[in-house]
């Protein structure tokens, strides 16, 4: 059975995380997950484990068009 996640490897996501009364997004990309966490990547060199739990939400992450 594949889980909700795999589908997400390797691609720009958008973390829809909730500890608490504290809800936040985090943007990065997906590289690994386990039965109770994913690893996702941010700014490149950052690493960090977040438990399934805790995710109420993912979705693609757009890119964001910047003018000067």
């Amino acid at each position: 059975m594949k889980s909700g996640f795999e589908m997400w490897v390797g691609l720009p996501i958008v973390l829809k995380v909730t500890a608490g009364s504290l809800r936040v997004p985090l943007r990065g990309t997906l590289v690994a997950e386990t039965n109770e966490v994913v690893r996702i990547r941010i700014a490149d060199s950052w690493e960090v484990d977040v438990f399934k739990s805790m995710i109420t939400g993912v979705e693609q992450d757009a890119p964001v068009l910047t003018v000067q």
